[in-house]
């Protein structure tokens, strides 16, 4: 991983299911990001949900994409 490159996570299935609960969606209506990424962690696989926490100016956010096919 590159110092400029934001954290990227794989989230458990509970997790998941909370993060769907809380905001009342499906995996369908998350972002997506490709099975290819360099960014991704080695144990990925498509359908995956993945946590992105991105740094600016202090404060970090979180952003989730779901994995798709190459």
């Amino acid at each position: 991983m590159h110092i400029l490159q934001p954290k990227h996570s794989k989230l458990k299935p509970e997790e998941v299911t909370k993060l769907l609960e809380k905001y009342n969606i499906s995996l369908s209506q998350l972002p997506k990001i490709k099975a290819n990424d360099a960014a991704l962690p080695k144990d990925c696989k498509v359908g995956d949900l993945v946590k992105v926490e991105r740094k600016d100016k202090g404060k970090v956010s979180e952003y989730y994409r779901v994995i798709i096919a190459k």
